[in-house]
């Protein structure tokens, strides 16, 4: 099968989006597909590199930090994509590259499947000054643009019941985002520990806790930070691996806290380094509210590290209570569940092998491209048995 995967970002940019589709090419890859992918450009020149179309692109930073959209449908370029010949398009975005996506469907008569990464509502801060349009606003939006889809696939349960909620009528399957974690097993850990805390100064005897991901407003880690400062623990430190728009405002309101010398702020971390980052911390914790699944959790249970975050719905299937970490609503239980799960050395050890056993049963990435697989071959047949349908309507028969 020839699968054109479309996104608004693709490598070298870091986020779970990105993350997703880089696994899905190369374990759809290993299944005998040909996969090209058509994204946009970080400059205002279209090209070609390898099997990646970079469409021209301006940033819009305004609207939302690092978005990027592109005006023109550059015909050669797109021209050359028709002539491969693809038999289905998974759109990753709803912006530009989705706008690119229905215009080859089009032309090819071929199905479109959609991932919808983003819960929107999380978001309307950014593009509405009131909550409410904003979120209606999002069900409008959304609702057209998946009536282009033959399928969507949604991460979660919670963002299914989202979209239906919006009143999409499209079929919907969930199907977890797939993670290659055979660089997060724990063979190296003790190695890594050891050397990335000497680097950022970290003392060997802290508990240490960490987080991962974008530095954003929906991330909410001024939670965090304030839980943080309010535990009674003279040996433990909070490390924040990544870079966003919040850095110095999180910075300034650790030195507010009083807490600056116990947070470390990494800053852009390469791939190839997050998972010595993981096994060098003990929990990883998170209070973000705005994750359709939170490929970061995933890949924190698969380094062994018990999940202390803050309840949502996505995360029910991923972080069990009691079984491989805690989902906390409040102070009182963030503070609890820290004594839980480091204060027993042996309920700890059950934690991490538990969290890992998790990991790598549910959420592989090879478990992922075979289920994604499936609806691909759904899909073209929906597709054209409804062509077939509308072509027999047309010609007046069976009326």
């Amino acid at each position: 099968m020839k699968i054109l995967i479309t996104t608004e970002w693709y490598s070298p940019v870091i986020n779970g989006v990105v993350t997703s589709i880089v696994n899905l090419k190369k374990e759809l890859q290993k299944l005998g597909h040909e996969v090209r992918i058509l994204t946009l450009s970080n400059e205002t020149k279209s090209y070609i590199e390898n099997d990646i179309t970079y469409i021209s692109s301006l940033g819009v930073g305004k609207i939302y930090p690092g978005a990027r959209v592109t005006l023109f449908k550059n015909y050669k370029y797109l021209q050359q994509l028709m002539e491969w010949r693809p038999d289905i398009i998974h759109s990753q975005c709803e912006f530009s590259t989705f706008r690119l996506a229905k215009h080859l469907a089009k032309c090819l008569r071929i199905p479109i499947i959609h991932t919808y990464h983003t819960v929107y509502e999380d978001y309307t801060h950014y593009f509405s000054p009131n909550q409410k349009w904003g979120k209606a606003m999002v069900a409008v939006f959304s609702r057209k643009v998946l009536k282009n889809a033959t399928y969507v696939i949604a991460p979660t349960e919670k963002v299914s019941k989202l979209l239906q909620s919006y009143g999409v009528k499209q079929p919907i399957k969930v199907i977890p985002t797939g993670i290659d974690l055979s660089c997060f097993q724990q063979s190296n850990s003790k190695q890594a520990k050891t050397d990335i805390r000497e680097r950022l100064s970290i003392p060997m005897d802290d508990y240490l806790l960490i987080f991962v991901g974008r530095l954003a407003k929906e991330k909410n880690l001024e939670e965090i930070l304030t839980y943080f400062s309010k535990i009674n623990h003279k040996h433990m430190s909070l490390l924040i691996v990544g870079d966003g728009p919040q850095r110095q405002y999180l910075e300034r309101y650790a030195r507010k806290l009083n807490i600056e010398d116990k947070v470390i702020f990494t800053g852009m971390v390469s791939p190839e380094e997050i998972p010595s980052y993981y096994q060098s911390a003990d929990i990883f914790v998170s209070a973000s509210n705005s994750e359709t699944q939170g490929l970061t959790y995933i890949e924190a249970l698969a380094s062994g590290l018990p999940a202390l975050c803050r309840k949502d719905p996505c995360l029910e299937s991923v972080v069990e209570d009691g079984v491989n970490g805690w989902l906390f609503e409040n102070f009182r239980e963030f503070e609890r569940y820290i004594e839980r799960i480091l204060l027993d050395q042996n309920r700890y050890i059950n934690l991490s092998a538990n969290a890992t056993k998790k990991a790598y049963e549910d959420y592989s990435s090879v478990s992922f491209a075979k289920n994604i697989e499936d609806v691909y071959y759904d899909a073209i047949s929906l597709y054209h048995q409804s062509k077939d349908i509308v072509y027999i309507n047309q010609s007046g028969i069976n009326q």
